[in-house]
């Protein structure tokens, strides 16, 4: 035995020994400072069980019951695949999203990355008024690891979209559906979900409206998701996409 250890030591020379043993105390020690400081955080910041009360609260303040409203298939997978495409079976956070964000941050730039689940969205919209500074993205974070374990996913869409704003005043889905299609959330089809699904990220910027070219691009980008995650065939979504906006003037 005390000749294995003495070839392990011939093998391994003691310079890097000890640069592996340094290694192993700050990766265990910033583990143990990541979760205190996420302790912290979770204490220090809202519970959420209110979540569905602020919802009913600001769809009472623009005049709609667009919680009532159920999420139709079709939005939601256009929602997921393109907005957060593993929100099925992440926890509130997504790790991919996050230390894209770190990236952006370390780098000095704007935004976070496109790494916000639909729980940070959420939690952005209801509980840091749209904040966008670190403080708010880093408080975002929190709240989100608790809306996804105080609601099922499903709830977490139709909350979701019972606020979200879809631009020209149409705050929800119901709204939305009504204002662009003339239609109701069930009645969307494959084409007006993608382009609903597409417009939360920039409704002015998307606006089918004022610029149906961008608006069409935007459309086709959602099918494309759709396609990559498996609801749709390459050929339905270039069907789809080759058709028009058909929305109401």
């Amino acid at each position: 035995m005390a000749g294995a250890e003495l070839v392990s030591r011939r093998v391994v020379p003691g310079w890097l020994r000890r640069c592996l043993r340094a290694g192993l105390i700050m990766t265990l020690s910033a583990a143990v400072l990541c979760a205190l400081c996420g302790g912290a955080l979770l204490a220090l910041t809202p519970n959420v069980s209110d979540a569905e009360q602020r919802v009913r609260a600001l769809d009472a303040e623009r005049g709609i019951s667009a919680l009532a409203v159920p999420t139709p298939p079709k939005v939601a997978e256009a929602l997921v695949a393109t907005e957060d495409s593993r929100f099925w079976r992440n926890p509130g956070i997504d790790p991919v999203g996050v230390a894209r964000a770190v990236v952006v941050w370390l780098e000095g730039r704007g935004g976070d990355g496109g790494g916000a689940t639909l729980e940070q969205q959420l939690a952005k919209m209801l509980y840091t008024n749209g904040g966008r500074t670190r403080t708010d993205q880093v408080e975002q974070v929190a709240l989100s690891l608790k809306l996804a374990h105080d609601y099922p996913k499903s709830e977490i869409l139709q909350m979701y979209l019972a606020i979200a704003y879809f631009g020209h005043g149409f705050y929800g889905l119901e709204a939305a559906a009504r204002g662009y299609f003339g239609t109701t959330p069930n009645r969307l089809t494959w084409p007006q979900a993608a382009l609903l699904a597409g417009l939360v990220q920039a409704p002015s910027l998307y606006d089918p409206l004022h610029d149906p070219h961008l608006a069409r691009a935007r459309r086709a980008e959602v099918l494309g998701r759709l396609v990559a995650v498996g609801d749709l065939t390459s050929a339905q979504a270039r069907a789809y996409a080759d058709g028009p906006l058909d929305v109401s003037p």
